[in-house]
């Protein structure tokens, strides 16, 4: 007996990724993966290289933040029958070798699968030490709140199986969100693991998230962490 496809769908938001959003396409599109690209309200020619070059799109009207260009992804995948969706930055970061790691993961049984640099010493581009000690501090602030340990909770190359995509689909964090959908997934009883990958720096363009940026990043992410979790606490306890 013939095993079923499984239905993969690689979900790319891009806010100005006008420099590397051809290459990330044209990487997905010789690797035969399905995609769609949310071009989130881009002030820059993201929009017109995308259609011009006949790249499946939702074009945003104004910019909604990565949190909402993913749950549009979410939805997208949900309304069309995926089995499975991979969130790829449109900067070039992710390795797109990697997909098969993070399907097999949701295929082994998880419903969340997190492509980490840090659960395992793997070669390639690992961030800032501010960025890095940030990611630590989250990891603390994930395990006092869940139990889980998340070694690289903001990683934004992550795959959703059939449950996480239905919820996601319905409710997901807008502003910085990888961190808070974690708890929120654990919180609705979802299985989440991490599998080891290598990221390269990107491509092209500039982070969002300056120095100055990443303290208030660190500050909103670590109380929303905070608010989901004991949030979650306090619903149970009713």
């Amino acid at each position: 007996m013939a095993a079923i496809a499984v239905k993969v769908l690689l979900i790319i938001p891009a806010y100005n990724e006008e420099e590397s959003i051809l290459g990330v396409v044209d990487t997905i599109r010789s690797s035969g993966y399905d995609y769609i690209v949310v071009n989130d309200g881009s002030t820059d020619k993201t929009a017109e290289i995308c259609q011009e070059a006949g790249i499946n799109l939702i074009n945003l009207p104004r910019n909604l933040g990565i949190g909402g260009a993913v749950q549009l992804g979410h939805q997208y995948a949900l309304q069309n029958g995926y089995d499975i969706d991979i969130q790829v930055d449109g900067d070039g970061q992710h390795d797109i070798s990697y997909v098969p790691q993070l399907v097999q993961g949701i295929e082994d049984g998880a419903d969340l699968v997190i492509g980490s640099r840090f659960v395992e010493q793997t070669q390639g581009f690992t961030s800032t030490v501010m960025r890095r000690t940030g990611i630590t501090w989250l990891r603390l602030c994930i395990q006092l709140i869940s139990g889980l340990t998340i070694y690289d909770s903001t990683s934004g190359f992550r795959a959703c199986g059939k449950r996480a995509i239905s919820l996601f689909a319905r409710t997901y964090p807008y502003d910085y969100p990888e961190p808070e959908s974690i708890v929120r997934a654990h919180r609705a009883g979802l299985s989440i693991k991490e599998v080891p990958v290598s990221m390269r720096e990107r491509q092209g363009g500039v982070s969002s998230i300056s120095p100055l940026k990443s303290i208030y990043y660190m500050v909103k992410v670590s109380l929303a962490v905070f608010i989901e979790g004991f949030g979650s606490r306090n619903a149970r306890n009713r």
